[in-house]
């Protein structure tokens, strides 16, 4: 038993070590089938139609059996619809679901949470006839279903081009947009790699999850209902997870909200995201962010913040509004994750989100001891190892492996990669001469005095001022 806070919850670190049941079976029927869409399904050769079994028979005895049976049997001849297509992706789905079902389940045994409430379900399929694009969504489906039966080894540019005309379509309608984004993404990730025949290797995972999911969201209806409700009450972060690509970046605040009526804490998420040029990095992120959500600011002086009918969704993201927020009292994310973390309940994941790259739950440890194991960086929890994510730890601020490597309690979300419980550190806590000191990711979220980090913000700012006149001289032209 690892001590977990100070409130009497203990983490279980045994537990995330232990074999779960079932997982390998279907994780072993997902990875058959993706090696499948290497080839394409128009022509399957014998390990193919294997492959589309196996996925069959790990949802016998489930409502999709009778459809995924007879799509496995149409696909194996190389003759599938596109309802054959979209039962296979169903069933894959499906698969990584309960994959992302048991592993969550596991975690909340292991830091002794309660699950979530049934109230907090994640949103199912709405009205196919309310969903907007019928049109649209069936020429997106035919273009994955024709990806399908070429495979990824044979793409080439005229059948990724396909796409363009169909995202072009569906970006100006608001209720497609976001299909569209993953459809514009993952056919400029296809574009880049053409000839398929040429790759000396296929991201088959990534694909296989992208095309499976945009293909079940041109199902009318399957996007749900994305209603949200409006909570009052303090909020308490925990910290920031910044995500950065070449031309944007992204900052999601994890934090445990209290509602003003006495109600049970919940966790919750607060996401800002912003285009950026390749040329802005580190502390100069902050500055592209900062201005989009006042919460960046609270969580650098360590504060809570006050909401007054702050929209949040079943899924238990807050849709950000700084006029529905003020500043509150000083709040430590240590003494929060002590007291509040172990009671506090996760909303339920959406349907089609189930997934266990999605896996992303705040974790309190302590009494740690830090060291590298085979080439990384693992946390020694009383005999069982945990291992840290150090690619995952942003530049955008103080937090460093070595902070890491120098504590003795850590904030953090478990998450899960690769057959294996990895700890990605948002804060944490060391000793340096007798004090305990914090080292939070997101520690410059609200402004910094240090050299290096003034530095990158002032090339930030530069940077954007720059393209901000070069963009006003094209629209003038």
């Amino acid at each position: 038993m690892v001590p977990a806070d100070a409130g009497g919850g203990l983490m279980r670190g045994d537990m995330l070590s232990d074999p779960v049941q079932g997982l390998d079976e279907a994780l072993a029927a997902v990875d058959a089938f993706d090696e499948a869409l290497v080839a394409g399904l128009l022509r399957p050769g014998p390990a193919q139609a294997a492959a589309v079994a196996g996925l069959a028979d790990a949802v016998a005895g489930t409502p999709l059996a009778a459809r995924v049976a007879e799509a496995a049997g149409r696909a194996s001849a190389g003759a599938a619809g596109e309802d054959h297509y979209v039962a296979l992706a169903a069933a894959r789905c499906a698969l990584l679901g309960s994959v992302h079902d048991a592993l969550t389940l596991r975690i909340d045994e292991a830091v002794g949470r309660p699950a979530a409430e049934d109230g907090a379900a994640g949103a199912g399929p709405g009205s196919a006839a309310a969903d907007p694009g019928t049109n649209l969504l069936a020429a997106a489906r035919s273009w994955l279903c024709d990806l399908a039966r070429g495979g990824w080894r044979g793409i080439d540019h005229e059948l990724v081009a396909g796409a363009v005309p169909v995202v072009s379509a569906m970006l100006p309608d608001p209720g497609l947009r976001r299909r569209a984004t993953l459809l514009d993404g993952f056919a400029a990730e296809l574009a880049a790699s053409c000839p398929g025949a040429t790759l000396e290797r296929v991201p088959v995972r990534r694909w296989a999850d992208l095309w499976s999911r945009a293909l079940l969201l041109t199902v009318p209806g399957s996007a749900g209902d994305r209603s949200a409700a409006p909570v009052t009450g303090r909020l308490l972060p925990l910290g920031v997870d910044v995500q950065e690509h070449a031309t944007a970046v992204q900052a999601q605040v994890h934090a445990v909200f209290e509602p003003a009526d006495g109600g049970a804490p919940r966790l919750v998420r607060a996401g800002v995201s912003a285009p950026k040029p390749d040329t802005v990095v580190g502390a100069g992120l902050w500055q592209l962010l900062r201005p989009r959500m006042s919460l960046l600011g609270a969580v650098s002086e360590g504060r809570s913040m006050e909401l007054d009918a702050m929209p949040v969704t079943a899924e238990g993201d807050l849709l950000w509004d700084d006029e529905r927020a003020r500043p509150g009292e000083p709040a430590d994310a240590f003494a929060t994750a002590r007291v509040m973390l172990s009671t506090a309940t996760a909303a339920r994941v959406a349907p089609l989100d189930r997934h266990p790259v999605r896996i992303a739950v705040p974790v309190l440890l302590e009494g740690y001891t830090a060291r590298s194991e085979e080439g990384r960086l693992v946390l020694d929890l009383v005999g069982q190892l945990l291992a840290v994510d150090t690619d995952r730890v942003p530049a955008a601020g103080p937090l460093t492996p070595e902070a890491v490597a120098a504590s003795h309690a850590c904030v953090g979300l478990l998450r899960w990669d690769a057959g294996e419980f990895l700890l990605q550190p948002l804060a944490v806590e060391a000793t340096v001469r007798k004090k305990t000191v914090a080292a939070p990711a997101g520690a410059g979220a609200g402004g910094t005095t240090d050299k290096a980090g003034v530095r990158a913000e002032k090339a930030a700012t530069d940077a954007v001022a720059v393209l901000r006149e070069r963009a006003g001289r094209l629209l003038r032209k």
